[in-house]
């Protein structure tokens, strides 16, 4: 099915056949949904968009106009009704780009702006404008909605009217446009790159006075309506044809050959280096590494801008020049000069001579291995050619006054699978990208840094392997790219000797730096590649000068960041100097250094994990998560089970911060076992501690007594950490009492040891504990002395702890206004840390103050949104919290069946982590379902399991849920005084801690109790 904007809004089956679309509000719908090009609307963008006057029902309203959308669709072709997708973020119109007119309009102008071609351009611009039939949007152009994409396609359109005649005036068709731009110029008067191409086109049908009068005529429109003066083209084509510059008159380009093969993936590379000469930059210097296609982006850049570029462009291929002789030899041989022209000790003058007068685009091609020679050379002829312009590649910049050096960086992935894709159809006709092979193309794209070169390399080898196969050997990929390519230089001929060609020039020392830096995983801050560099032989404070040197010659690639800067190896490049270290012997050493450095960056960062450098320490390990992983391989492979312990021991923290616990526990099992081999020392013990803490908070069942681990450390402050740590973890399970007397006791001993961080960490714990016991004020109360301990110390996630019971607290005394408060400020500052399952709690927190305020609709979204958060992280903890709230909503909304799926996934895991408090919540939501069903069995079971959780919990509150629940089961049984006993025992519970059941949470209650009043009147006189 086509869609037709480009004049009135037509549909039209796949035979061309048009396609009824009825009621004007419906084709409205349609033409909204095509102005954003396959992106959602929402309902009530669609709403504000057809309506002026919202309907009575928005919702079903726009619903309505969907499905008349859908049937209309569906009745001109099988299948059309699924073109209009719904979805979470509203409606959207799901067809191929080529499907509309404006999009096959805007790619057909695309591909006529990147032909170099003058005949092939101006037919594809013809094309392009074939395709309009009026305004774009014409029976909408009035509506809101329409106006930026109708004004966009409009000045799309003039933009491509004003290139199709200048490369029609290029190619000498001058005639025929005169009459064409005189219709144009008078709707548009003020476009002066309209009226330029009508003077020109004036002037070459030999019209030069009438071109003169319509320059004068703008000039004065220019100044009287907008107060400006002609641009300085407009003036210089003044000039022009005053002196009847022959620049005027059609003729084509002297320029260097156009290449075999297209430009991929350098559209935006080509229209940034056209602007810098557009800005009036005469030395232009691409850089990069080898095979990044700098020769290629310049031929493209001057090829597919004739108007940039309109004197003579000529290509100086220096890669075989040698001293200053050989490379003016190169420039004459360019330039088409006689070879007497340039002899004796005038040959540099001669070429200046030769350049002096007439425009010129010099492509000095491979400068990096006669770098000084060039650079003298160049920059004489620039100080005394006026008219000459220089394009320069280079694995290194020239450093010339007034040089612009622009990196070519790699291709992104999307434009690398095209190269791809694009030369492996060139090797096997027919090749294409099926879903079974687009993840193996994606990974050699990505394996291949995005170099162009290396990308065309491989895409020969398809001849003989499917792309899962090249994909597989790419650890071997030197010998996988041996293709010796003919019809290229020889540097161009394989992987290997496009990097031979960076190698060979380098200093020793350099080349040490070089091989050495390719120990890393992903890159290195300054200080690791002084570490690790560095050695006897080779000082700390001489590796950045190499590296600087090693930057400026494409080597090494520098990442700026907000976090700092980073120096990165291509992998092609790193797999080339590890191959180099092993020649060296120098590889088990610089691994050494690296392991050290790491383990050291890990112990340091422990430190400031809990203070104010939380932040910086958790982004810094993030950065270097990958060499920290490295490093823990290096040492467990080679046996050395301290350090390992060390590396593991020190990152824990952070992996429980970061909510990594599965990585966690896999690091601490592998350092384990390799230092299992050895004596129980502290590190031993303390990393078997750490997989118990992990395993705890992340939803583990509890085996044996897991505090045995923590009572085996040496260390009090250790050991009162870890107590806390697996007492929080297990908060709301059996054994209440002793996990009150664990939470005093680390307490204490934190206090005894002066550590405010262990301290503030017990008094929340002990403030969740309290919670759950019932007695408010205490909670209240170590929750505000932890929070300020915390904020003290600077540690944001120690906030989140206490601020979370602080939260609670207010929820349960019905302040939802401060509870959501406190969620909020949580919410805000996980997000800012990336402490991903406490966003998911706050988000649960946020959706039960919207469930306790009524607002059902908003409390599945936040409840939904902590899920994703939570399943996305594998917080199962976040994960059960975010599902029961979710639960608790689809209850109240009737919605049975969702409430017990949600409920019935958790009963068997909290019974495995003897989570009684969860177990008592859970339990009494299913008895109060299946009362809602009418279930009287279940309904008395499900309540009877939440009154046995209940009371090992010692909550006073749990007791009362759960008796309010027997007391619906007993009421749908008939049993109505039982019923109300049960009612009154619950009432005095709640009492027993001051605070009476919330109004919000009364809806169990009053559905209940009004049962039991009408079932027994004023039987006795007592409140029911």
């Amino acid at each position: 099915m086509r869609f037709e904007v480009l004049g009135r809004l037509v549909v039209r089956s796949s035979d061309g056949e048009a396609v009824g679309v009825p009621e004007t509000r419906v084709r409205a719908l349609l033409a909204d949904l095509l102005t954003v090009a396959g992106r959602p609307l929402s309902v009530d963008r669609l709403v504000d968009d057809l309506w002026d006057t919202p309907p009575a029902r928005p919702a079903a309203a726009v619903q309505t106009r969907v499905w008349r959308l859908r049937r209309a669709l569906e009745a001109a072709e099988p299948g059309g009704r699924s073109l209009v997708v719904s979805g979470p973020a509203g409606y959207r119109l799901d067809v191929p780009r080529e499907a509309i007119d404006a999009h096959r309009f805007e790619d057909l102008l695309t591909r006529a702006r990147e032909d170099g071609d003058l005949a092939r351009r101006v037919a594809l611009l013809d094309e392009a404008l074939g395709l309009w039939r009026g305004s774009a949007y014409a029976d909408f152009g009035d509506e809101t909605f329409a106006l930026p994409e109708v004004r966009r396609l409009t000045e799309l359109r003039m933009l491509a009217l004003e290139e199709s005649a200048e490369a029609r005036l290029a190619l000498g068709g001058h005639g025929p446009l005169v009459g064409e731009l005189a219709v144009l110029v008078a709707e548009h008067p003020l476009r002066e790159r309209l009226r330029a191409a009508h003077i020109r086109a004036l002037y070459s049908s030999g019209r030069q006075s009438e071109a003169l009068e319509n320059h004068r005529d703008l000039s004065e429109r220019l100044r009287e309506e907008l107060g400006v003066d002609p641009s300085p083209e407009l003036v210089d084509l003044q000039r022009a044809i005053l002196a009847q510059d022959p620049a005027l008159e059609p003729r084509g380009r002297d320029e260097p050959p156009e290449p075999l093969t297209e430009l991929v993936g350098r559209d935006d590379a080509v229209a940034r280096v056209r602007s810098l000469f557009d800005e009036g930059r005469r030395l232009v210097t691409l850089t990069g590494p080898g095979g990044v296609g700098k020769t290629r982006l310049a031929l493209g850049t001057a090829t597919r801008a004739p108007e940039t570029f309109p004197g003579r462009v000529r290509l100086v291929e220096l890669a075989g020049a040698g001293g200053v002789a050989e490379i003016v030899d190169t420039m004459a041989a360019a330039l088409d000069l006689r070879e007497d022209a340039v002899v004796g000790s005038s040959a540099v003058e001669r070429l200046v001579e030769a350049l002096r007068t007439r425009e010129t685009l010099l492509i000095l091609d491979n400068c990096e291995h006669v770098i000084g020679p060039v650079a003298e050379l160049t920059g004489r002829l620039l100080r005394e050619c006026p008219r000459l312009r220089v394009l320069a590649t280079s694995r290194e910049p020239l450093n010339l006054a007034g040089e612009t050096v622009w990196p070519v960086p790699p291709l992104d992935l999307a434009s690398a699978t095209r190269l791809f894709v694009a030369r492996a159809a060139d090797a096997v006709p027919g090749f294409v990208v099926h879903p079974e092979r687009r993840e193996a193309v994606e990974a050699i794209c990505r394996r291949l840094d995005g170099l162009p070169l290396a990308l065309e390399l491989a895409a020969t080898r398809v001849r003989a392997l499917e792309v899962h196969e090249l994909a597989d050997r790419l650890d071997d990929r030197f010998r996988l790219l041996d293709v010796g390519r003919r019809g290229v230089p020889e540097r161009q001929q394989t992987l290997r000797a496009m990097i031979d060609w960076s190698w060979e020039p380098l200093t020793e020392p350099e080349r040490t730096v070089l091989r050495r830096l390719a120990v890393h995983a992903d890159g290195c801050s300054l200080e690791a590649a002084e570490a690790v560099c560095s050695d006897e032989g080779l000082s700390r404070s001489s590796v950045l000068p190499l590296l600087a040197t090693l930057v400026d010659r494409s080597l090494v690639t520098v990442v700026r960041g907000a976090s700092g800067t980073r120096y990165r190896l291509l992998e092609s490049v790193a797999a080339y100097c590890l191959e180099r270290l092993d020649e060296a012997g120098d590889r088990e050493e610089t691994e050494r250094r690296h392991v050290d450095h790491h383990t050291a960056l890990a112990e340091e960062a422990e430190r400031g994990l809990r203070g104010h450098g939380q932040r910086a320490w958790s982004e810094r390990l993030d950065r270097e998560t990958a060499d920290l992983r490295l490093a823990l391989d290096r040492a467990v492979r080679s046996g050395e089970g301290e350090t390992a312990l060390r590396l593991v021991n020190a990152q824990a923290w952070y992996w429980f911060l970061r909510g990594r616990l599965s990585e966690g526990r896999r690091s601490l099992d592998r350092a384990l076992e390799v230092a299992g081999r050895g004596p129980d020392t502290e590190g031993v013990r303390t990393a078997r501690v750490w997989e118990r803490i992990l395993a705890l908070w992340g939803g583990d069942p509890v085996h044996g007594d897991p505090f045995r681990a923590a009572e085996e450390l040496d260390g009090p402050r250790e050991r009162a950490r870890a107590i806390w740590l697996m007492s929080t973890a297990v908060t709301g399970g059996h054994d209440v009492s002793a996990n009150v007397a664990r939470f005093d006791r680390a307490l204490e001993a934190s206090r005894g040891t002066n550590d405010r961080w262990g301290t503030a960490g017990a008094l929340a714990g002990r403030a969740e504990q309290a919670i759950l016991l019932g007695d408010l004020d205490g909670a209240r109360r170590d929750a505000e002395r932890s929070l300020a301990l915390f904020e003290g110390l600077g540690d944001a996630w120690g906030r989140l702890q206490a601020m979370d019971v602080l939260a609670k607290h207010a929820e349960i005394t019905e302040d939802y206004e401060e509870a959501a408060r406190l969620h909020r400020e949580g919410l805000g500052a996980a997000e800012e840390l990336a402490l991903w399952p406490q966003v998911s709690y706050r988000l649960s927190g946020l959706g039960r103050i919207a469930l306790l305020t009524g607002d059902l609709e908003a409390a599945r979204s936040l409840h939904e949104r902590a899920l994703r958060v939570a399943v996305d992280r594998s917080a199962t903890s976040a994960e059960q919290f975010a599902e029961v709230g979710l639960a608790m909503v689809a209850r109240r909304q009737g919605r049975l069946d969702d409430a017990e799926r949600y409920l019935q996934r958790w009963v068997g895991w909290l019974d495995d982590l003897a989570g009684d408090a969860g177990t008592a919540l859970i339990k009494a939501e299913l008895g109060f379902v299946a009362e809602l069903r009418g279930d009287v069995a279940t309904a008395y079971r499900r309540h009877e399991e939440g009154l046995v959780a209940a009371r090992r919990t010692g909550d006073p509150r749990a007791l009362a849920l759960a008796m309010e629940g027997l007391a619906g089961a007993e009421a749908l049984a008939g049993h109505h005084e039982k019923a109300a006993r049960l009612l009154r025992d619950a009432a005095e519970a709640r009492a027993s801690v001051g605070v009476p059941l919330p109004v919000a949470e009364r809806g169990d209650i009053d559905r209940i109790t009004a049962v039991v009043r009408e079932a027994l009147g004023a039987h006795d006189g007592k409140p029911v």
